[in-house]
């Protein structure tokens, strides 16, 4: 395994994501088991406390993947909301799970299917929950 930054978790996003992971279909268990080791590696805040540079549950993002040299644009959302937001990738993808309580800047080694690995960097939030004061979106 690469290497991971430390990351922030807004509580509420924690126990949401940690009911996610507890259903989990055979199919997203892999991605449910990583982002179970983010969670738990992850310092756990209240959402008021939640820095305006850290990705929380539905931010909208713009990232790169530095292997791929690709840069994009997306809303991190539960996956019930992917067919809402236009955007979206869903925090069970295996991408989406790798960006949950990063911050503006930071680089994460993450891994993808195949056995292959990403560098995934952030460059920027656009929108946050946190900074427009919807703690509990």
């Amino acid at each position: 395994m690469g290497y991971r930054p430390p990351i922030l978790i807004n509580r509420l996003d924690a126990e949401r994501l940690q009911r996610l992971i507890d259903d989990a279909s055979k199919k997203d268990q892999a991605v449910a088991e990583l982002l179970e080791i983010e969670l738990s590696r992850g310092e756990v805040v209240d959402p008021e406390d939640i820095p305006d540079n850290v990705v929380s549950m539905n931010s909208q993002i713009q990232f790169t993947d530095l292997t791929r040299g690709r840069q994009m644009i997306r809303t991190l959302v539960y996956p019930h909301a992917l067919n809402s937001v236009d955007d979206a990738i869903s925090v069970m993808a295996p991408i989406g799970a790798g960006l949950i309580g990063l911050k503006v800047g930071d680089k994460i080694d993450w891994p993808v299917p195949n056995h292959n690995e990403v560098c995934l960097r952030v460059d920027a939030i656009f929108w946050q929950p946190e900074q427009e004061k919807q703690f509990h979106r």
